[in-house]
């Protein structure tokens, strides 16, 4: 079958259709997909009618699949495979959440970010699919921010300035951000990922930059002067040329490479409209036959969750 699309920006997200992601897909459809997904960075797919188990094995086509934290022989979870992450407002009954741990981890969210920046393995493509969503007059939506174009448009003095520099990136800096009571101090006694704020994006060969919430500061630069260096990119890729969001219906998945944006959530009512997303994450510079690598990241990264966002507490929420 032969992939169609259609641009939403001139160079970035399209809406994608023609193939039946519920089949195994070929060799060819996969190149389509992945040919798509590094001339615009992010695809959009309506009306999917994918399973669970659907999903994951559609999204194993791309590449080794991050796993939510390991739980203990016998403990619930609301959803059937670790390799999907709980991006809902949900609990494990299906209900919408009071925990304060998981609404304000959830907080986190609403910020420019590239999903898993604060782990030592970057996560390529994010896969995302919408079960219960928001009427659409109530938002949660979600945002995506064209971060090659963006580093295109830069002024030679700024790229001359950033092409060495590095980030320093932490999840609990991002809740922080958002609002969490998490001290400095905790942060710096958690895990840290340094990447490069500027690459070369492997698929298309341009530059990009990979910079967003979770990162802290800037190796060899003042915090003071790291952190609005680290703002003042984020704004500049965030500009109305480089942006557009996705009002999502049930159904709907989307598909976003991290090493080319950054993305948001939309506000919502977070506690009078259930909202539940499903994803998959893939490992960066996986071949799609490596299904297991022996390390689990997510399980030791959470069990040093700070009391205010306890991950535990909002994994067990439903999140």
């Amino acid at each position: 079958m032969s992939l169609k699309v259609e641009p939403i920006l001139p160079n970035f997200g399209a809406v994608c259709s023609g193939l039946d992601l519920t089949q195994p897909l070929s060799a060819d459809e996969v190149k389509q997909i992945t040919d798509a997904m590094d001339k615009y960075g992010v695809t959009v797919w309506r009306n999917t009618g994918l399973t669970d188990e659907q999903h994951v094995e559609f999204s194993r086509n791309f590449g080794y699949l991050e796993r939510v934290p390991k739980r203990p022989d016998g403990a619930k979870m609301r959803l059937p495979y670790r390799e999907l992450f709980d991006a809902s407002n949900l609990n494990l009954e299906g209900e919408i959440t009071t925990d304060p741990a998981a609404v304000e981890y959830r907080k986190g969210d609403r910020l420019w970010h590239t999903d898993s920046a604060f782990l030592e393995k970057r996560t390529s493509y994010s896969i995302l699919l919408a079960h219960i969503t928001p009427p659409p007059e109530a938002g949660g939506e979600t945002w995506f921010a064209d971060a090659r174009t963006a580093y295109e448009d830069l002024p030679q003095e700024t790229k001359d300035l950033i092409e060495d520099k590095v980030g320093i990136n932490s999840l609990w800096w991002s809740r922080k951000k958002a609002g969490a009571d998490v001290a400095e101090e905790e942060i710096l006694e958690r895990p840290l990922a340094r990447h490069p704020i500027v690459h070369t994006h492997a698929g298309s060969g341009r530059k990009s930059l990979f910079i967003a919430a979770h990162t802290m500061d800037i190796e060899g630069m003042e915090g003071p002067e790291g952190r609005q260096l680290i703002a003042d990119l984020i704004a500049h890729t965030t500009q109305p040329q480089y942006t557009f969001k996705w009002s999502w219906q049930p159904g709907d998945m989307v598909i976003w490479d991290n090493l080319a944006t950054m993305h948001r959530g939309g506000e919502y009512d977070y506690t009078a409209y259930k909202r539940d997303m499903r994803r998959t994450t893939v490992r960066e510079g996986t071949e799609p036959h490596l299904m297991e690598t022996g390390d689990d990241p997510y399980t030791a990264l959470f069990a040093k969750s700070p009391k205010a966002v306890d991950i535990n507490s909002a994994r067990d929420a439903g999140r």
